[in-house]
This record gives C-alpha cells, sequence and structure tokens, in this order.
C-alpha cells in the first residue's frame, strides 16, 4: 500500500517541478534492528518516482559503509541530498536526515530538495557575510518529532547555512528513533538544534540567533 496518496502525490509532483538541478538522494539502510528503514526506504522510492530530476540512491551501512562515509552518512536510516550537474559534478553540501522526514518533518524534505537543487541558501547578504569567516567545521543537530509545527523551520535554517557554508553541515534528526542521542543532549522538548555538542538552541528562532550560534560554535566572536 502506498505510503503517499494520490492527492498528495500529484501536490508533491507539482512543487518539484521547480526544481533546477538534479538530485541524488542517498540513503543508507540496513535490514537488520532498524525500526523504520523500510518505511524509509518506500517513502523515499515514491518520491524519487514524481521527477525526472530525482534519483535514489540505496546503500547498506555495514556492506557499502565507504560509500556511506563518503556521504557523511553514520546511522540508519540516514539520507544526504546531493547536488548533480549535468555534466555529473557532485556537490555534497552536508544536508542530512536521520529517521523518518514523516508528518511535518516531509516537508522539510521538500524544502532540502528544493533547496539542494537551486544550490542557494537564500539567507540575508549579512548571515553570508558572517558565515564566510567560518574555518572549522560545525555541525548543527536539529532535533525534531514528526508531530512538531515549528520543527521544520529549525531543520530548514540549518539546512540553509550548510548550503551557505563548505564548512557546516546541517542534520535532521528524529529524537524518538535515536533515543540515546536525545538523552546524550538533554532534549526534552523540539526543536532543539545543537551546534557542534558545544552549543544548543531550542525552539525556532531567528535567523541572526542561528547564524550567531554557528559563529560561536566554529570559534568566532559575535559580531
Amino acid at each position: 500500500m502506498a505510503l503517499l496518496k494520490d492527492s498528495d502525490k500529484e501536490a508533491v509532483r507539482q512543487r518539484l517541478t521547480e526544481m533546477s538541478r538534479k538530485v541524488k538522494m542517498v540513503f543508507v539502510t540496513q535490514e537488520m534492528e532498524c525500526q523504520f528503514c523500510a518505511q524509509t526506504h518506500e517513502l523515499l522510492g515514491e518520491v524519487s518516482e514524481l521527477s525526472d530530476k530525482l534519483e535514489l540512491v540505496v546503500l547498506d551501512l555495514l556492506s557499502d559503509h565507504e560509500q556511506a562515509a563518503r556521504y557523511n552518512l553514520d546511522k540508519v536510516p540516514g539520507l544526504n541530498l546531493v547536488a548533480v550537474d549535468e555534466d555529473g559534478t557532485e556537490h555534497n553540501y552536508g544536508v542530512l536526515f536521520y529517521g523518518i522526514p514523516a508528518g511535518y518533518e516531509f516537508v522539510s524534505l521538500l524544502e532540502g530538495i528544493l533547496l539542494v537543487s537551486e544550490g542557494d541558501s537564500d539567507l540575508s547578504d549579512l548571515s553570508k557575510a558572517k558565515l564566510k569567516s567560518l574555518n572549522k567545521p560545525v555541525e548543527i543537530q536539529v532535533f525534531v518529532t514528526p508531530t512538531c509545527p515549528y520543527c521544520t523551520s529549525a531543520v530548514h535554517m540549518a539546512h540553509q547555512l550548510a548550503v551557505a557554508s563548505p564548512y557546516i553541515t546541517g542534520v535532521m534528526v528524529e529524537a524518538t528513533e535515536y533515543p540515546h542521542l536525545a538523552i546524550k543532549y538533554a532534549v526534552r522538548g523540539v526543536p532543539k538544534s545543537v551546534f557542534s555538542e558545544e552549543i544548543s538552541v531550542e525552539g525556532a528562532v531567528p535567523e541572526e540567533a542561528f547564524v550567531d550560534a554557528a559563529r560561536r560554535a566554529g570559534g568566532l566572536q559575535l559580531i
């Protein structure tokens, strides 16, 4: 039985007509001990059929571990959205998802696809200027649940920063699928964004606050 209704498929198909470049959906899975891997695989398969600019690549975390590592994927179910030029050149911005992008997070998946396809963060000029000073990696983990209507904006912001800076990786983490991470980072409410395991921001905050947190995590002073 399909996960997406026909009416939903048509709406998604129309939204995906906005894509400019092709996007490779690199999905890492495993057969054992992964409650949502099969369902995530099915969902991504249905989405990939709605545009000829989408390609679904499926990797096994164990047998394809080197390829998975090349796409920065080390947990299941995991997804990296990679832009592909007409000549086959790939652009790995670090737009990642851990856990099934269902419920409200399906919106984050669609927004992520369009964001990567366009390759423009759509951040303000001031934010872009602030991020240019980064010179060390910053990972932004945004903890979410599928029923949280405010989480999509935080996930999209993390992905925007990832597109804007080669030093930033933006990761959606579905908190209930990774309880050990939720406990580690003391996630008591969502969205909660953790910057390089050092700085945390709770709630859907404005762009300026998000960018400033990334700068602090990168060892930079606020300006």
